[in-house]
Parts: structure tokens; sequence; C-alpha cells
């Protein structure tokens, strides 16, 4: 068997014993199974700016919050049907992400971060401060989700379609050349630029992705949770989902996905015990930094390589 048919059936087993898995499990570890599908998308999208494109993309979060923002109020407020509202969010965020990004991609390393911060807690404030229309720090909560999604096993199996359909088609834009060309900008912009590369065009491009992606976790956070609150445009917020990144092996496609995976449950299961979990994740990422800068993912895949 080939190594990518081998692959192939590995995916099939393991979306099989997803499938499987909420007809076994209690309804609680349902619902954090389907926070860290969530969170991994979101970590995911973070990831082909970060680990992919090389940009100090650091207030993603604003992006997720804009996605969440955007279904739920033109849910409630505009009165749109659900699936409309779902098409438009992703849009609205990739829309701000590229209004953004055309300002921040004339800069470099630090300052392109520093003005994103910026232009993120902009959006933050106003979603605090507009309470008419958001309710402030209350947030918006109580969204009307249809019966059929409004389970958590339902919004399970919702969340797990869209995260198949998305993953899918972010490894299509991986091995694309516009991929392949993305991370030769990474590794390189110099020299990308001398021989003909529109390298900010690139960037803009993979943001305004990037972005898009961050709405759909945003929207599918809302089929969750039912709620939609200041803090996912929070800063602490895009912190966290760049530890994933790192945690998970950031040069890796799915290492997010496993950094998300235990974020999540440190934050869940570990926060039983302590408030200070996060001591715990920065101890770990120290770790990580020093002894195994590849990631977790990273690793994983290099003794693959080396035993196969």
């Amino acid at each position: 068997m080939g190594n990518r048919a081998k692959t192939f059936w590995i995916y099939g087993v393991l979306l099989a014993v997803l499938l499987v898995l909420p007809m076994m499990l209690p309804r609680f570890y349902t619902y954090i199974l389907a926070l860290i599908f969530v969170t991994s998308l979101l970590a995911m999208s973070l990831n082909i700016v970060v680990g992919h494109g090389g940009l100090f993309q650091f207030h993603h979060a604003a992006f997720y919050g804009v996605g969440a923002y955007t279904f739920v109020l033109t849910l409630t407020k505009a009165g749109l049907p659900m699936w409309l509202c779902f098409i438009v969010s992703p849009i609205i965020a990739a829309a701000v992400g590229f209004l953004i990004g055309w300002f921040c991609v004339r800069l470099t390393s630090l300052y392109f971060g520093m003005l994103q911060i910026s232009l993120g807690s902009l959006i933050w404030a106003i979603a605090f401060r507009w309470y008419d229309l958001t309710h402030g720090d209350d947030g918006l909560h109580g969204v009307p989700i249809p019966d059929w999604i409004s389970t958590t096993s339902g919004a399970y199996y919702f969340i797990l379609f869209f995260l198949v359909l998305c993953v899918v088609a972010m490894y299509i834009i991986h091995r694309s050349p516009f991929g392949m060309t993305l991370q030769a900008i990474r590794d390189n912009p110099a020299r990308c630029s001398a021989v003909g590369i529109n390298v900010k065009r690139h960037q803009l491009m993979a943001i305004v992705i990037a972005t898009f992606f961050a709405g759909v976790a945003g929207v599918l956070f809302v089929v969750l949770e039912k709620s939609v609150f200041p803090d996912l445009l929070f800063w602490v917020l895009s912190l966290e989902i760049f530890i994933m990144c790192l945690l998970g092996g950031w040069f890796t496609f799915a290492g997010p996905i496993l950094g998300a995976a235990i974020t999540v449950a440190l934050r869940t299961f570990v926060g039983i015990y302590t408030e200070y979990w996060t001591l715990i994740l920065g101890v770990l990422l120290i770790l990580i930094i020093f002894f195994l800068p590849e990631g977790v993912m990273g690793l994983f895949l290099r003794k693959v390589r080396k035993h196969g």
C-alpha cells in the first residue's frame, strides 16, 4: 500500500471515529470536542499567514469576532435566513481583513504586527462600547439557532462537517502554486521579489483567505454557544491562538489542530483544579521553544520520516 493510500485510510478511520464518538460520550465531552473543532479551525486559519506566510498576525481574534458578530446581528437584527447569514459573515470578516491587511502589508515584521494590534483593538472597542447594537460587555445571548443544530450533538456534527470542508479547502490552497509561493516568500521575500513575484499582493491574499476561515470559525462558535461577546475580539485570545500554532508546529499543516486540542484540554480540565492553568501552558510553551522549536507535530513528522 502506497503512502497516499495509507494516509487516506488513516484519515478515513479518524473521521469514522469522530462520527461515532457523540453516540458513546457524555454531552459534556461532546461539547469539548466541538469546541476543539472550532478552535482548531481558528488556529489553522492563523497558521496560513503565520506559519506558511511568515507574517506577524498578532490580532487574528478580531476577525473571528467579526464573523461571529456579523452572523448574530444579521440573524437577529436584520432577520436574514440562517444560511444567508452563514455565507455573509465570513465574507464580511474577509473584507475587514482586506481593509486592515491593505495597510499592514506596507509595513514589515514587527511594525506589521503592532499596526494590526492597534486596528484590531479598535474593532474590539467598537463592539465593547456600541451598547445599543452589541449590548457591550454583556454580549448577545439566546441566538435563535434551528432546532436540528441546537442540541450539543447536532452542533457537533454541523461543526465537524464544516471543519472537514474547510481543512480540505485549506490543504488544496496549501499545496497549490499560490501556497508554495507563499512559503517561498516566508523563507526569502527579497529573492522572491527579485524574480518578479508580487510579494505584497500574495501576502494580502493570504490575509484575506485566513480571515475568511476565521470568520467561518466565528459562525461555528455561535452555533455551539448561541452567544457572542467582546472577549472574542480581545488581544488575549489572539495570543492564545498564536501559542496554539507554536505548540502544535507552525511549519506543519495539521500542527495547529494538535495545539488547539492541547490548549482547550488544559483550559478545561486543569482549570477545574486551578485558575492558574495559563502558568502550566506558559511553562509548556517555554519547554517547546527551547527543546522542541518545530512543535509537537513537527517532532512526530520527523520521527515518521526517519523510520519511513
